[in-house]
């Protein structure tokens, strides 16, 4: 792995309204900031505005600090997938070398949050958000991976979405996706956006009170691997390129990056720079807008 410092890449970032209203900071550009690794995943903010990302392949944590760069946060880590920072300032992890939901304590160590439903193995789990009244909404496709056991085979019946409420009450909220991926919520905990990334759909749910879904709706014409929102409450896409999306579902800002993302979220003291994770590199943008992921403020 190598840490790039002070590479800017000019990058285009159409924007679908002009540069008067951009997401973006006026004269940003891309810039890389760490590369060498196989395939980067997973970010999530803390407290502090740093970020945590995830190389999967390589079974690994880092982390970036705005004013130090990127440092080995962790080694050995279930083969963490997606990360959330927790109200309580502890990393929440998609551990699918085991398929659970996992969290690192203060020190590090990884205590299973959940695993199996309905007495089996889940498939895989891939992405998640955290509400901010601590109930967990995770994706749960199927990828086979290579460091499985022999004879490791799916044995959900569906490839679902699933919310685990602070009680620890485990219930499944999608069940008729292709291959659910991607998602996040409104911080009134009002929406859950959740993409089907085999069918090149996101859609939009109504969030109940009791932490089921109500009013599947349409909302935008792509799948996501990753997924974040600004303060606007637009939505931000990873599929070949950064897409971003209004509330109401018109497509606002193209953002091209060098590799292909595969997610994304904002980090930074002020909340204010994009942080994309892209196979082989991380990098960032800074932004006129600021994220929303109001479980890790201090």
């Amino acid at each position: 792995m190598k840490v790039v410092t002070g590479l800017v890449l000019l990058i285009c970032c159409s924007s679908v309204y002009g540069q008067k209203n951009s997401i973006i900071s006026k004269n940003a550009k891309i810039e890389k900031v760490g590369t060498g690794y196989s395939f980067t995943e997973g970010p999530a903010v803390s407290g502090e505005g740093r970020v945590y990302f995830t190389d999967q392949p390589n079974d690994r944590i880092y982390v970036w600090d705005e004013g130090k760069g990127i440092s080995l946060w962790a080694e050995e880590t279930g083969r963490s997938n997606g990360l959330y920072v927790d109200a309580d300032g502890q990393l929440v992890s998609c551990a699918d070398l085991h398929n659970q939901i996992v969290r690192f304590g203060k020190d590090k160590k990884m205590q299973v949050v959940y695993e199996k439903y309905d007495g089996k193995q889940l498939n895989g789990p891939n992405d998640l958000w955290i509400t901010p009244k601590g109930g967990i909404y995770f994706t749960d496709p199927y990828y086979h991976r290579n460091y499985w056991r022999d004879g490791h085979a799916e044995v959900q019946d569906v490839r679902g979405v699933y919310y685990l409420s602070p009680d620890g009450e485990v219930i499944r909220v999608i069940a008729d996706y292709k291959q659910p991926n991607g998602l996040v919520g409104t911080p009134d905990e009002k929406t859950l956006y959740v993409a089907d990334i085999n069918d090149g759909k996101i859609w939009k749910y109504d969030i109940q009170p009791d932490g089921t879904l109500a009013n599947k709706t349409f909302f935008a014409p792509h799948g996501s691997d990753g997924m974040t929102m600004d303060n606007k409450g637009n939505v931000y896409l990873t599929m070949g390129k950064v897409w971003v999306y209004s509330p109401k579902g018109e497509l606002i800002q193209e953002i091209e990056v060098p590799e292909s993302p595969s997610n994304v979220c904002f980090g930074g003291k002020k909340r204010n720079i994009l942080f994309i994770t892209a196979r082989t590199s991380v990098y960032t943008l800074k932004m006129s807008v600021k994220g929303v992921d109001l479980n890790s403020l201090p």
